[in-house]
């Protein structure tokens, strides 16, 4: 199987030679393609699925930079809240408008391939029109309703549950005090 170049015309014909290979013969594939051992715990059939998948992205291209890092993005919300409910970011059309109210104001926003046209002028990011708009950095997309607002996270520890719900938790070193109650943190003035 030629590994250099993957044309279009021969990508059936590859993918028919990849379901007959045995697993030595999956496995050495593998290693042509990828420059690495194959994870020992593929067998047969994910290797076939897997290789099967590097032929077609040869040919065909992969998944784009921005699938990418959306995809790497869920992989590190599934780490860290494995119970977690994923929120995958909405996709806007070309032609979309955004519409928001801030401050008595209606703000229209339409979306096109690469920019955002709001007031006649063309912008790069959504977030620096929500900067233009409030005079403080916002998250664009969050500031158009485009992403969720964050939540609070419950707290899982049991002293976060014994803690009297609404109490705050002191911030900083805790003042020490004298035997007088003098607040030894304190500098004396000159």
């Amino acid at each position: 199987m030629d590994l250099r170049t993957f044309h279009s015309a021969d990508v059936e014909e590859k993918l028919r030679r990849i379901a007959a290979m045995n697993k030595d013969g999956l496995r050495a594939l593998w290693r042509a393609l990828h420059k690495s051992e194959p994870p020992k715990a593929f067998g047969p059939d994910l290797l076939r699925r897997s290789l099967a998948y590097r032929v077609q992205e040869l040919a065909y291209g992969g998944l784009s930079p921005r699938v990418k890092r959306e995809l790497a993005a869920a992989v590190r919300q599934i780490i860290k809240r494995p119970s977690a409910r994923i929120e995958l970011p909405r996709r806007i059309q070309s032609g979309a408008v955004l519409i928001r109210q801030w401050k008595g104001r209606v703000i229209r926003v339409t979306v096109s391939d690469d920019q955002f046209l709001y007031e006649g002028k063309r912008y790069s990011s959504l977030s620096e029109i929500a900067l233009l708009i409030t005079g403080t950095k916002w998250n664009g997309p969050r500031f158009f309703g485009l992403r969720p607002t964050r939540k609070p996270e419950p707290a899982h520890d049991e002293k976060a549950q014994r803690a009297t719900p609404g109490a705050k938790r002191p911030r900083g070193r805790p003042r020490k005090q004298s035997s007088d109650g003098a607040d030894q943190n304190t500098k004396a003035a000159p």
